[in-house]
């Protein structure tokens, strides 16, 4: 899953991006609302974190233009503590939750993965195709009760698979959301990742649709 982090103070965008890293997601930056909003409108992510205090362009601002643009990923607001007004516009602009600073980050990658499931349908955060799970919490993957160890690029693909069950996914797709904008991106590398996860996991789960992409269907 793939992230846009928007946070104008060093140290904590530092730190949100230690964590989301941490979390499995592929970030995103930007340090002024200016590239928050291109990168916004350019780029496929699957959730925001947005700050509402930004240089160049208020957050508020950049929400109610994506959001007039048709974008409806799901954004996360940040807000001063005590600043109620913040969280009114910024719910009113369009963002799907918000949290006050200073904040725990456990909370804050909770706030995000419900928000992720919710965009895509999914109402636990363990996540299931048969008898394959992926609890999204601790990054725990299963099949039949049993362990699954998986790489991180292995993680991405699968997890990316898991929110969207029975889903056509192009290749084109899964390489959007997997890397991050300023990555090199590799397409045939899509093959060698989905190639090791059926070796990892039960029978043929991942469905290959000849020219189209990849389906997870339970095996």
């Amino acid at each position: 899953m793939r992230i846009l982090l928007v946070e104008d103070d060093a140290l904590l965008r530092t730190q949100l991006r230690a964590a989301l890293h941490g979390a499995g997601y592929t970030v995103d930056e930007a340090d002024n609302g200016r590239d928050a909003q291109f990168v916004g409108e350019t780029e496929p992510v699957d959730a925001v974190v947005l700050d509402l205090g930004l240089p160049v362009v208020d957050g508020i601002s950049v929400l109610k233009r994506w959001r007039a643009q048709g974008r409806n990923m799901p954004v996360l607001i940040l807000t001063a503590r005590d600043n109620w007004h913040e969280k009114v516009a910024g719910i009113d602009a369009g963002a799907d939750d918000y949290l006050t600073k200073p904040f725990h980050m456990e909370e804050l990658l909770a706030r995000l993965r419900a928000l992720i499931r919710r965009a895509s349908g999914q109402a636990s955060a363990v996540l299931q195709c048969g008898d394959l799970q992926l609890d999204t919490r601790s990054g725990r993957v299963t099949s039949a009760g049993q362990p699954v160890a998986l790489t991180a690029h292995e993680y991405k693909v699968l997890n990316y698979f898991m929110h969207r069950p029975g889903v056509l996914v192009p290749r084109a797709e899964l390489v959007e959301h997997i890397y991050a904008q300023d990555f090199d991106r590799d397409s045939n590398t899509i093959e060698v990742f989905v190639g090791r996860l059926r070796k990892k996991l039960p029978g043929t789960c991942i469905e290959t649709v000849r020219g189209m992409g990849y389906r997870l269907v339970p095996p």
